[in-house]
């Protein structure tokens, strides 16, 4: 562990200096300015276990533990949700007013270059690992960089259809070790097209070199998942239901027969990933438990309680619609169990979107790839207890889309911003839907440049 460590402190590779943390956060880690390159990774089982600690960095509350997810919805999600939370931060989030020294905001940027670090301290030494595994390592590495890089640039720079994404800002790209902090270390903003085409590049590598199969560690089909969801946000929509298909046609995926099973809660254990799920970030005991449990979940069921489902929300629903069977009322309040279980696995993508894109992408084009966009959007609608469509309009697919993945993945917020939709009284394209800088980034790295309207 003593080289791991040398590696998971490292400073990001951006120019930040600080430690985390203010009354918001747990975490503290104290920086170092240097890494013993010679002395960290040196054999393949050293790089196998960097490449575990990645993940592990990946799973952190600030990242995919939950709040990557729970922030911009609670940016974007006015009409489905109600904050009653004492964090400063996140209250400033749900009232679309963020100051640029955030502690939420500073630390998921603060955790994604840590994990980016540690990932390109992977793939900097993957000539070490073992042949036979060597493509999967690097591939993993790569989904996880893609994955982690696909976030950051739809979180603090504009969206791909707002503006020119090619000479919009987006995220400081760092793809090699940093180990000494210099010069070089103070990275400049790329723009959301260079973003966009190393995240496309990654995850395409990847899916090359992943294999079918790896537990429940990224594997080609994830690859291809994230991919449809890279495209449908640039509304590339041929590519979207391209990848979309490779993953359906597989059948190493089907939905569970019951919406409320793909959310199991069989006491506060960790529950292995559905047969639904295509990548989702494991929670166990001995990790900590799932950063969405915190907020959605009621007292009861190990959470804060501080938020609530409004009622306008759950009215959407059509009569009989099984997915409400996961609302509940809680001394007044409706919850969510989707995430009651405190142990309950991150999804990040499961089949279902994926139906609803190569649906949406579809009727867009005016294509059947795969199948028809009737048939997509009535296994949605079968597996909800509901009456088969005998129509369909993109408007009926961006409606099951905000019913189906309801709190997940930072649906609300990503879907308005590429459909430009409004969201509250804000437009999609307005400088506070998008995350500022941290302050502390700022400070630190003279080469980096504030978001409008900070």
């Amino acid at each position: 562990m003593k080289l791991l460590n040398r590696i998971y402190i490292a400073l990001l590779g951006v120019g930040l200096t600080a430690t985390l943390n203010a009354c918001d956060e747990k975490l503290d880690l104290s920086p170092a300015n240097t890494i013993e390159q010679s002395e960290a990774l040196l054999t393949s089982q050293d790089v196998k276990s960097a490449l575990i600690g990645a993940y592990n960095r990946l799973g952190v509350s600030d990242l995919y533990g939950g709040r990557i997810f729970l922030e911009p919805d609670l940016l974007a999600g006015q009409s489905a949700i109600a904050w009653g939370g004492t964090y400063t931060g996140l209250t400033q989030i749900y009232s679309q007013s963020i100051p640029t020294n955030n502690t939420f905001v500073s630390n998921l940027w603060i955790s994604a270059y840590e994990a980016i670090n540690l990932l390109n301290n992977v793939l900097g030494s993957i000539d070490k690992v073992d042949t036979e595994d060597r493509d999967r390592v690097e591939g993993e590495a790569k989904f996880l960089r893609g994955l982690i890089y696909f976030d950051l640039v739809r979180l603090y720079g504009k969206a791909w259809n707002d503006g020119d994404p090619a000479t919009n800002l987006g995220v400081p790209l760092v793809l090699t070790p940093t180990s000494v902090i210099d010069e070089e270390s103070y990275v400049s903003r790329a723009t959301v097209v260079a973003v966009y085409q190393q995240v496309l590049a990654d995850l395409t590598d990847a899916k090359v070199k992943l294999p079918a199969s790896n537990s429940f560690y990224a594997n080609s089909y994830a690859a291809s998942a994230i991919l449809s969801r890279v495209y449908l946000q640039q509304g590339d929509y041929q590519n979207a239901a391209n990848e979309a298909t490779t993953v359906i046609n597989s059948e190493k995926y089907q939905l569970v027969d019951n919406f409320a099973d793909e959310f199991p809660y069989p006491g506060a254990v960790h529950v292995d990933n559905t047969l639904e799920d295509i990548f989702a970030f494991q929670v166990t005991p001995q990790q900590g438990s799932n950063s969405l449990n915190e907020f959605y979940a009621s007292s009861d069921n190990g959470g804060r309680g501080d938020i609530e489902i409004k009622s306008s929300f759950i009215a959407q629903y059509e009569e009989g619609d099984e997915r409400t069977s996961v609302y509940y009322d809680d001394a007044g309040s409706t919850r969510t169990s989707k995430f009651d279980n405190m142990y309950g696995n991150i999804k990040v993508i499961r089949l279902a979107e994926l139906y609803l894109t190569r649906a949406e992408s579809n009727l867009r084009l005016g294509t059947t790839i795969g199948d028809t966009p009737l048939n997509d959007i009535n296994k949605i609608r079968t597996r909800a207890n509901l009456s088969p469509a005998t129509t369909v309009t993109v408007q009926d697919v961006l409606k099951q889309r905000e019913l189906e993945l309801a709190f997940e993945v930072g649906s609300f917020f990503h879907d308005a911003k590429r459909t430009e939709q409004s969201i509250g009284t804000l437009p999609y394209s307005s400088p506070k839907l998008v995350f500022p800088i941290p302050q502390r980034e700022i400070y630190a790295n003279p080469n980096i440049q504030q978001n409008q309207g900070y």
